[in-house]
């Protein structure tokens, strides 16, 4: 069984900046995409940025520029670096480890709540 752990949420100003870290335990392969995703109080789950195994990137249009996505995968970890944070990107964020070669999977953490406020 997979895990994943979340961490690095919190409250932070307008303008400033966190980094998520996502860590995965368990039968985790190497062809996993790896991604976050928000959901806000009343909200549906968006998705905020994916990469591949390659290292190809993707982000929702209202965090480019700002959101930064990268992984370290021999330690099966995703991170999401955010930059220039707003009020709308107040929302709990959760990381996804998505697989569909040879062992199709779709894990998901505990979620961490990113506040943005003043």
């Amino acid at each position: 069984q997979v895990q994943l752990v979340e961490s690095g949420g919190g409250s932070v100003q307008p303008g400033g900046s966190l980094r998520l870290s996502c860590v995965g335990s368990g039968s985790i392969y190497s062809t996993t995409v790896m991604g976050w995703y928000r959901q806000a109080p009343g909200k549906q789950r968006e998705l905020v940025a994916t990469i591949t195994s390659l290292g190809n990137r993707d982000y929702a249009d209202s965090v480019k520029g700002r959101f930064t996505i990268s992984r370290d995968s021999p330690r099966n970890t995703v991170y999401l670096q955010m930059n220039s944070l707003n009020p709308e990107d107040t929302a709990t964020y959760y990381c996804n480890f998505h697989n569909e070669v040879v062992v199709r999977y779709d894990y998901w953490g505990q979620g961490t709540q990113v506040t943005v406020s003043s």
